[in-house]
């Protein structure tokens, strides 16, 4: 693999190349030189919001797709590639059988999303990577069954591969898929700007397309011909732009174990102008005969011989690139038969001896991973609010939480809601509205039973509440 310092877009080599934003301070902009000093995006300069997918994004994309498609192999779902193409003919079917589905507001397939405006690279951008599936069941119990299951794929990789914790619920009528009879979704948290974010779907949809397109097989019951009831479930790019902004921090990437491209980089101290040709060959030797012992363990390893580099310079770069584990090892650590290491997420440091490298980097890998999951699961559970006080909603959506908050599920109430919760800053003449609150989810997991005779949490709604729904300012 050839090691290059990394360089930004028209950047000139005495430019910093450095993270400069700082997460607390300017999060946009952080997260806009992460991603590309980082290595894992370039901006491609001939169309606005289209983006240069670099080697290790698509390391992890690749990753997340060889887990899932395996899961999909034990389920017998086969994969199939559609045209990108769409007739007018269909699409004005879908128009006029769908609200929601008129043309100028939805016409996007499985790369290419042409209505966005402002864009951010992996987030919303106007092509991107995604997985879609399609499956038709004989009845709507085995269609929901299905839907749970693919649910719970998509949580478990956010959560064992990105250590990304995420809710599992069902979207609201006004939040479901258009068309759709009922839509089960993951719901994220960024904590450094106290928003949710849509991790993942999984839809039911229902009837309502087989009817349109006549999809149709015949009852085993032999009453005739049945409507299949059909699934719809996706993830995308985004998953991996949500794991940059959980985990990230100022000095740039950082990246769980088991998704990064390498896991351990190797950089050899302690050689200058006084270590001989035969005493450098000598410890070189000894790194990549380690390398080669980690390497049949399964694990990712490179050793950073790049020449015209301090120890200190690709200390910083291969921690901007986000690497978990860092070792380090010179003369005196040979002497010792010890490896010094440095631990990406927390800055722990410490020794292994040689001999035990193998099972201790394995262990210390996997300790890794769940000390990343653990950390942005604290952070989430401690900013999911249950609140019960129409007063304490909006500080607590400014202190950067999402809230649970007993609601009707009307429509009309939840529009309302967003309305009652956006106010305006005072900017002087450039007032700008401060985003409202929208519902993310019913969760699966309820905070308590909605006690007989509570009405919805909005002032203005006069209805009982149904369930603990969770709300939050929202990308």
């Amino acid at each position: 693999m050839s090691i290059q310092p990394p360089l930004t877009l028209n950047q000139k080599p005495a430019e910093i190349i450095g993270i400069t934003a700082t997460k607390e301070e300017d999060f946009p902009q952080w997260y806009q030189e992460v991603v590309v000093k980082a290595g894992m995006v370039e901006y491609y300069t001939e169309i606005a919001g289209l983006f240069v997918l670099r080697p290790l994004t698509m390391f992890i994309w690749s990753e997340l797709r060889k887990w899932f498609q395996s899961h999909l192999d034990e389920m017998d779902i086969g994969e199939a590639a559609f045209p990108l193409f769409l007739s007018a003919k269909s699409l004005a079917k879908e128009k006029d059988h769908i609200e929601g589905f008129a043309p100028e507001l939805a016409w996007w397939n499985s790369v290419v999303r042409w209505e966005t405006k402002q864009t951010t690279p992996f987030l919303r951008t106007r092509e991107f990577l995604w997985q879609e599936g399609h499956t038709a069941h004989l009845t709507e119990e085995q269609a929901g069954i299905e839907v749970l299951e693919i649910l719970e794929l998509y949580a478990q990789l956010y959560e064992d591969l990105l250590a990304v914790p995420v809710v599992r619920g069902r979207k609201t009528e006004n939040e479901r898929f258009a068309g759709g009879y009922y839509t089960m979704t993951l719901e994220g948290y960024i904590p450094s700007n106290g928003r949710g974010i849509q991790g993942a779907t999984s839809h039911c949809l229902g009837q309502n397309f087989s009817k349109m397109f006549d999809i149709s097989v015949e009852d085993p019951a032999g009453s005739g011909q049945l409507y299949a009831w059909q699934n719809s479930w996706a993830f995308s790019t985004r998953v991996i732009g949500v794991m940059v902004m959980i985990h990230g921090d100022n000095k740039g990437l950082v990246l769980p174990p088991r998704v990064a491209q390498t896991q351990i980089v190797m950089v050899p101290v302690g050689i200058n102008r006084k270590t001989s040709a035969e005493d450098k060959d000598c410890l070189l030797d000894q790194l990549y005969e380690m390398r080669k012992m980690l390497k049949k363990l399964g694990l990712r390893v490179e050793v950073d011989t790049r020449e015209g580099y301090t120890p200190a310079w690709k200390f910083n770069d291969w921690e901007m690139k986000g690497v978990p584990l860092r070792m380090e090892f010179g003369p005196k650590d040979a002497k010792s038969h010890v490896v010094s290491y440095a631990v990406r997420h927390n800055n722990e440091k410490g020794t292994m001896p040689v001999a035990e490298i193998g099972p201790q980097a394995t262990r210390l890998l996997e300790q890794i991973q769940k000390d990343m999951y653990d950390k942005a699961n604290l952070a989430y559970s401690q900013h999911r609010k249950v609140i019960g006080n129409w007063d304490e909603v909006t500080p607590a959506l400014d202190s950067k939480n999402v809230v649970l908050i007993p609601f009707c599920l009307d429509g009309k109430c939840e529009e309302r809601i967003k309305q009652l919760t956006t106010k305006e800053d005072d900017l002087g003449d450039q007032g700008t509205a401060s985003m409202g609150m929208k519902s993310l989810c019913i969760p699966f997991e309820q905070p308590g039973e909605i006690e007989e005779g509570r009405k919805c949490l909005n002032p203005e709604c006069d209805k009982l509440a149904q369930k603990w729904t969770l709300f939050g300012r929202s990308y």
